[in-house]
């Protein structure tokens, strides 16, 4: 996989597949597999969901060709393969008929364990705590990871403002020698896909991603951000999800402190109170897509100048972007034009 070609290749089939396999399901999703809006849902229309097959698919079709580029690398991804389509599975599940926690949770941490055990076992992320304490924790951030990007798929092009950013800053670092062919073959299929999406969930959204998009979405990521921190890249891997980790653990932190269920739906993230706080669905993602990229831009210079004090300036640097932008979004629209 290290011919240019066959990286554009790869992007552009995952991409065409995307999009294509979205007009060939509009029909089905249209009829079985339509969103109705309630008291938390930021739209107010019924929408079709379920997106995401043509997303997972997508990424599928395109990985299945780098593994007949490439297949003495590319194959040994199939436990992540595994993992992808058990959650895709649990995520249409849930669309159509509502699962409970506890089976959702289960298929998480089955998923999840898989990921984690791609690791080399020499792999430290954290070499200063015992080997199974880091892989225990490894494990409850993939399940966080996962649940954090279903919880945030609730704006449209929210996922895209997200997803787009980070994935394309992960093929940059890939060029600063920061991950494999193999992880950067991955990236790009994710980027491809989501881009073939991206038109069809552009503000109003006509198509949803639904879980059976975000669950997979937000596996991929986290080992996408593993595999570079196992590379020895921890600040990169914390500064380019800082945004979503960011909104939703305050969020979980607020509602903690006033005694909320937080396993209920709710509208308490920050980017869903910038909506009713005035900012325009277009406003809030352009401000998302804008602090992504310069979080990429820090990731980047963590990585070219791998100094302590550049770490510690990146990641304080990223912090207090992703802080400002949540105060911004929290006290509304009033000391901000959009």
């Amino acid at each position: 996989m290290a011919s240019p070609f066959s990286f554009i290749l790869i992007f552009l089939i995952a991409t065409a597949a995307s999009a294509g396999l979205i007009l060939a399901l509009w029909p089905l999703l249209a009829r079985y597999a339509v969103a109705r809006p309630n008291a938390r849902s930021s739209h107010s229309t019924p929408t079709p969901q379920g997106g995401g097959i043509a997303v997972v698919a997508a990424i599928s079709v395109a990985l299945l060709v780098a593994a007949a580029i490439e297949p003495a690398t590319m194959l040994g991804l199939w436990p992540l393969a595994i993992a992808l389509l058990l959650l895709a599975a649990v995520g249409a599940c849930d669309d159509i008929i509502h699962l409970s926690v506890a089976p959702r949770f289960v298929a998480q941490f089955i998923a999840v364990s898989i990921v984690v055990a791609t690791l080399p076992h020499e792999a430290r992320i954290v070499p200063l705590l015992p080997w199974w304490v880091e892989r225990a924790a490894l494990l409850i951030a993939g399940v966080y990871a996962v649940n954090v990007a279903n919880f945030m798929d609730g704006l449209d092009w929210l996922t895209v403002a997200e997803v787009v950013p980070v994935t394309a800053g992960l093929c940059l670092l890939s060029f600063l020698g920061a991950l494999s062919p193999q992880d950067t073959a991955v990236a790009l299929t994710l980027l491809g896909a989501v881009i073939g999406f991206a038109p069809f969930n552009r503000p109003v959204a006509r198509l949803f991603l639904g879980d059976v998009g975000s669950l997979p979405i937000g596996l991929l990521m986290f080992w996408l951000l593993l595999r570079l921190a196992a590379e020895g890249h921890v600040v990169a891997a914390l500064l380019l999800p800082l945004y979503y980790v960011g909104d939703a653990t305050v969020t979980l932190l607020r509602r903690l402190a006033r005694r909320e269920n937080v396993l209920q739906a709710h509208r308490s993230h920050f980017y869903q109170r910038a909506t009713d706080c005035g900012f325009s669905v277009n406003g809030i993602v352009a401000r998302i897509f804008v602090l992504n990229l310069e979080l990429v831009a820090l990731a980047a210079a963590a990585v070219v100048a791998p100094s302590c004090w550049t770490q510690v300036a990146a990641l304080a640097l990223g912090i207090g972007a992703v802080g400002l932008l949540l105060a911004r979004f929290a006290r509304g629209k009033s000391i901000s034009k959009s």
